[in-house]
Order: structure tokens, then C-alpha cells, then sequence
């Protein structure tokens, strides 16, 4: 009697089936033919239906959708993804589109250069205020935080618009205080773009490119609208230059809020546990990844330290040459600008920006988010560096100027891409909670302290407004280099 012969198992993988997938290929429905699987079982487990072999080799057939993708490629659905890019953008809108007309707002009603760059810069203040608040009533979800985010934008606009009609210099500043709790929304499109429950840590660094996108956009088309709307004019006591894009913004921001709710998909609610269940369960020993901040190595400290500085750095140079733009070129012999020039101006430098933004979106998951931050902070600094030659020389042109404005505005916006998405890359996925708020507090600082630099910087002189930004940029990238090897941490 022959042996019986036991049936072998193939322990390959197509790498077919392991690729990256596309966009439209996520949700194909094919049916696929491979050898069955037997290697250990990942965070990626793979379903399969054992089939007795009709032929020497032994194959089974099963549905695609029985193969879980990737983790580390994982998406939600494009239309929650559009619309957080796309609030991102709008609440970007919302921050810039005052800039070019500030200062003569309010010095309509009777304020100085720097209550404008107060304006511009302290909707950040209270938005940091309001952020830890909101993370304890957000139940780690985000419908409500856009929610409110849209509430307060409308809000704050109108109250921007009504200071012209009752001539109250501060419904300027309540108007943009109120708008500051909107802009929590933009540490919760940060958060959604790294939250390890929908996304994927090789699709962290696109997401951001996306985002930095959006942060281009708010801040060429802000100022152009903003300076457009002031040039028209409107001869109203109600809708003109100054109040129109208070008007503008709150409508806006009606018909994309009711727009975003049939459209964006919330993560599922958090599952609780009755305290019966909870008692009668055994304990669970926690995750060696979940530790605090006591737990801390110094090169982590390090790595932390570096990412707030450079997030912080890019928004205080950005912050403050948008803040300083409308107030320089209108006193610069060699322009003389009015507001709508002045927000052209910005603008334009946005807008030269944005193919090289766009191409970032494709090769950024190529390169080390390290790498990137270094060529940012590299084309950043050149901008600065060339504005102190002219300034030097006493030789400021508006083409040499608005050379410097782009590589300014090109390289701390490259520079900004990768500051989140690293450290949701080098921490455990508990903290991505932590990492964004850190992040965003960074921010909210270079921002403040940015507009406030810039509404100033003709007052303090032009040559030490400039020096002040070299060297901020020069302790970021001394932290950089030093930690370089803990920086490094996956592509994609």
C-alpha cells in the first residue's frame, strides 16, 4: 500500500498582492487567484478558504476583499479626506483674507499699525485657549470640533464687519477673538491626517503636503480677495471695502459647512464598557509602547524639542512677513502700496509657490521628512538672507523684494510638511493626540509672535526685523543637525 502523501502549503506571497494600491484600486472588487499563505499572522491578517487540491500544485481562489490592505497604506474615505483638506484651506482663507486692509481698518477707526498686527495675531492666543477645552469635548472624534470651528468662523466674521457700521475699533478684536476658537480646526485636520485609526503611517507625509497645500492657498488667495474687495469698494455704510470680506467669509462659510456634513464620515464612537463587564474582565497589561513623557529618553526630548522649534519657526517668519508686507510697502519709497497692491503682492508670492507645492505632494513620501525640513529651512533662510543684503545696501526694488518673498514663503511652507507627520512617524500611536496639540501650540506661538514682530518691523528697523528671523532660523537648525540621526523615521 503506497504512502499517503500529505499536501504541502506555499508559504510565498505574490508581491502583486502587497503593492501599493491606487486611489481607485482600494475598493476594486476582483477576484484574484494565489497560493494559500502561511506565514505568521501580522497586524494585517489574511483570510483564506482551504480548498483539497485538484492538481500537483495547490491553489485557492478568493475574494480580494478577504485580504485586508495594508496598515501602513491605510485611508478613509475620499470624501472625509476632501473635506478636512478643504476646511483646512477655508479656516487658511479665514486667517489671511483680513491681512491686506488691516491696517487701514484700523486706522479708520482709529488704531495704530500695531493694533493691526495685533488683530492678525491674536485670534492664535485664544485659539490656543479654547484647544484643550475641546479635546475633552470632542470624544475623540471630529464632527463636533468642525462644528464649532464653522460656528465661530461665521461668527467672528460678522463681528469683523459690524465695527465699520457702529465705528467700534474693538469688534475688530472681538470679531477676530471669536474666529480663534474656529481655528482649533486646524490642530484637528492635523490630528485626522495622522490618526493611526484611519491612516496609515507611510500616507502621513502626503496628507501633509496636502495640508501645507491648503496653507499656501489661504494665505496668496486670503490676501488677494481681501485686497480685491477693498479696491471695488462698495460704496456702502454696510458692504464696502472694509467690511465685505467679513460679509463674504461668513457666507462662505454657511454653504461649505452644510456642504461638509452630508459628505465627511466620522470615525466610529468609542465603545463603553459596563461596570459590570469592566469588573468581571481580566486586566489588561498595558501596551510597552504607551509610556509618558517621564518615560522620555533625552534624544526623544531631543526630537520633540527640534520639531516644536521648527514648527514654530516657520509660522513666525510666515506670520511676520504677511503681517509686515501691508505696512512696509506702504512707506517704502520704491512702492507706496495700497492695501489691494499690498495683498496682490502677498499673493502673488502664494501663488509662485504652490506648482513647487504641488510637486512636493508627489515626491515628498520619496525622501526622510529630515531631509525635507532641511531643504525648506535652506531656501528660507537664502530669502532672508538676500532681503538684509538689500536692505543693507539701501537698494530695495520691488523684483529683488518679491524674489525674497517667495523663497520666504517656498521654504518655510516646505519646511512645515513635515513637522507632525514625523513625530506621529516616531512615537506610538497613543500619543498622535499629544504630538498634534504640541505641534499646534507651536504654531499658535510663531504666529503671535510672528504678526506682532512684523506690524512692528518698520517701527524697530527693518535690518534688525530680518536679524531676528536668521537667528530663530539658526537655533532651529543647530537643534536639527544635532539630533539628525534620531530624526530619521520612515517615508511615505
Amino acid at each position: 500500500m503506497s504512502p499517503s502523501v500529505v499536501s504541502t502549503v506555499v508559504d510565498y506571497v505574490s508581491h502583486d498582492i502587497l503593492k501599493r494600491p491606487s486611489w481607485a484600486s482600494r475598493k476594486s472588487n476582483a477576484q484574484v487567484v494565489t497560493p494559500i499563505i502561511s506565514s505568521q499572522a501580522t497586524a494585517t491578517e489574511l483570510e483564506l478558504e482551504t480548498h483539497a487540491p485538484s492538481s500537483s500544485a495547490g491553489f485557492v481562489q478568493r475574494d480580494e476583499n478577504a485580504l485586508e490592505e495594508d496598515p501602513e497604506l491605510r485611508l478613509p474615505s475620499r470624501g472625509s479626506l476632501f473635506v478636512m483638506i478643504a476646511t483646512n484651506a477655508l479656516l487658511q482663507f479665514g486667517f489671511f483674507v483680513t491681512v491686506s486692509s488691516a491696517a487701514s481698518y484700523a486706522e479708520y477707526l482709529g488704531g495704530t499699525a500695531v493694533f493691526s498686527g495685533l488683530t492678525i495675531g491674536i485670534p492664535t492666543v485664544f485659539s490656543g485657549m479654547a484647544l484643550i477645552p475641546m479635546t475633552r469635548f470632542d470624544e475623540g472624534r471630529y464632527t463636533r470640533p468642525l462644528l464649532l470651528a464653522f460656528i465661530a468662523l461665521f461668527l467672528g466674521n460678522i463681528f469683523h464687519a459690524v465695527a465699520y457700521p457702529t465705528h467700534f475699533l474693538y469688534f475688530i478684536l472681538i470679531g477676530r477673538i471669536v474666529s480663534g476658537v474656529a481655528f482649533t480646526g486646524f490642530m484637528y485636520t492635523k490630528r485626522f491626517c495622522s490618526d493611526p485609526r484611519i491612516i496609515g503611517i507611510r500616507r502621513r507625509t502626503t496628507l501633509a503636503s496636502w495640508l501645507v497645500l491648503g496653507q499656501a492657498f489661504g494665505f496668496s488667495v486670503g490676501p488677494f480677495i481681501g485686497g480685491a474687495l477693498y479696491k471695488i469698494g462698495f460704496k456702502n455704510n454696510v458692504f464696502n471695502g472694509f467690511t465685505s470680506t467679513g460679509w463674504v467669509t461668513a457666507a462662505f462659510t454657511v454653504i461649505f459647512a452644510v456642504w461638509s456634513f452630508r459628505l465627511f464620515q466620522d470615525v466610529p464612537k468609542p465603545t463603553r464598557i459596563s461596570d459590570q463587564a469592566s469588573l468581571e474582565a481580566p486586566p489588561v497589561a498595558p501596551h510597552p509602547d504607551d509610556y509618558g513623557f517621564t518615560q522620555l529618553s533625552l534624544q526623544q526630548w531631543g526630537v520633540l524639542f527640534s520639531m516644536c522649534w521648527a514648527s514654530m519657526t516657520c509660522f513666525f517668519i510666515l506670520g511676520s512677513w504677511e503681517a509686515n508686507i501691508p505696512i512696509f510697502t506702504a512707506s517704502a519709497p520704491a512702492f507706496h502700496y495700497s492695501p489691494y497692491a499690498a495683498g496682490n503682492f502677498i499673493a502673488l508670492g502664494g501663488i509662485a509657490t504652490l506648482p513647487f507645492l504641488l510637486a512636493n505632494v508627489r515626491y515628498a513620501p520619496r525622501f526622510q521628512d529630515r531631509t525635507t525640513l532641511l531643504l525648506g529651512t535652506g531656501i528660507g533662510f537664502l530669502g532672508l538672507l538676500l532681503t538684509l543684503v538689500l536692505l543693507a545696501r539701501d537698494n530695495v526694488a520691488v523684483a529683488p523684494f518679491y524674489i525674497c518673498w517667495v523663497l520666504v514663503a517656498l521654504g518655510f511652507n516646505l519646511g512645515s510638511t513635515c513637522t507632525f507627520s514625523l513625530l506621529s512617524k516616531q512615537f506610538p500611536n497613543s500619543w498622535n493626540g499629544r504630538t498634534s496639540m504640541m505641534i499646534q501650540y507651536s504654531n499658535y506661538c510663531g504666529r503671535v509672535t510672528g504678526a506682532v514682530l512684523g506690524g512692528a518691523g518698520v517701527q524697530i528697523g527693518m535690518k534688525k526685523y530680518i536679524a531676528i528671523q536668521m537667528g530663530v532660523v539658526g537655533v532651529g537648525t543647530l537643534l536639527h543637525l544635532t539630533f539628525w540621526r534620531q530624526l530619521k523615521a520612515k517615508t511615505g
